[in-house]
């Protein structure tokens, strides 16, 4: 929570800060590397390696539990590869196999050169210091990864960072839809319908929703006046942005405690790295909207 010592602060730096990171967390979803290292212990490649690698460091959890994590995705999907992942590789080797995967995905996307410069060592260490001191209470996904001991690789340190901020951005995001009454399928179509999230073609195929269960979302959101043939209806807008701005309040934290000069120098860093990870197809095309 957002702390009354904390000097004034522009809430705008909070949302461009994980802008300017998430990317440089995010790009393993989408990289071979993570299938290549993860299926080397035996999981199946694709969401099976997905599933097990995010909630690892929560240790041998069952569907439940993920499916209320990572909130968007259809149960019936998660039940299919959770528990048995753990049956194949346990979480520990689990864990061991994303730091692999992580660190051949960063070197080729920035290249070996830009992966082992002074700056992703800076932004690895701003990122260090903005988790130190962050609070992990009704936060279960950050919880698990918070535990994880900080790597000594600079490369890694950034991308353990970029999780860590990621992770407990992300549990306070479930908190603010919680709040907004929007399920995990109607949160996913929401976003979609406000352009800057997946395509629905992408949020289908990886969130496991059937054409039948995405209608039902799409009704249940037209009968609240939150969704219409057009799209977000201005009602719905209205929900979205007040869900980011809430999103982005709960997720001030580490940047008011890194402070403005810092948290614009982590802007600077991580969008010139982004760029050049989303350069190199760190995200492939017809993924997310505009």
């Amino acid at each position: 929570m957002v702390s009354a010592d904390h000097p004034v602060f522009d809430p705008a730096l909070v949302g461009r800060a994980h802008r300017a990171v998430d990317p440089l967390h995010s790009q393993l979803y989408f990289a071979p590397e993570q299938d290549e290292h993860l299926s080397a212990i035996g999981l199946k490649p694709g969401r099976m390696s997905y599933f097990a690698g995010r909630a690892a460091p929560m240790g041998a959890v069952g569907a439940g539990v993920v499916t209320a994590t990572f909130y968007n995705f259809a149960p019936s999907l998660v039940a299919h590869m959770i528990p048995r992942a753990w049956t194949i590789a346990s979480p520990e080797r689990v864990v061991a196999a994303r730091w692999d995967a992580a660190r051949a995905s960063l070197t080729r996307l920035l290249g070996a050169e830009a992966a082992g410069s002074p700056e992703v060592a800076e932004l690895g260490g701003l990122l260090r210091e903005a988790c130190d001191g962050l609070s992990a209470e009704g936060r279960p996904l950050y919880a698990g990864h918070a535990d994880l001991p900080w790597p000594e690789e600079p490369l890694l340190v950034l991308w353990h960072g970029a999780s860590l901020l990621r992770e407990h951005r992300g549990d306070g995001h479930v908190a603010v839809l919680v709040h907004a009454g929007l399920s995990g399928l109607e949160a996913l179509i929401t976003h979609c319908a406000t352009g800057r999230g997946f395509t629905e073609p992408a949020a289908k195929a990886t969130r496991g929703w059937s054409d039948e269960q995405w209608a039902a979302g799409c009704a249940a959101l037209a009968d609240r006046g939150l969704l219409d043939d057009a799209g977000l209806t201005e009602e719905g807008a209205e929900l979205r942005a007040r869900i980011e701005v809430q999103t982005d309040a709960l997720a001030a934290d580490p940047w008011l405690s890194l402070g403005a000069e810092k948290t614009a120098r982590v802007v600077e860093l991580g969008k010139g790295l982004s760029r050049t990870i989303t350069a190199n197809g760190a995200f492939g095309q017809g993924i997310f909207g505009r």
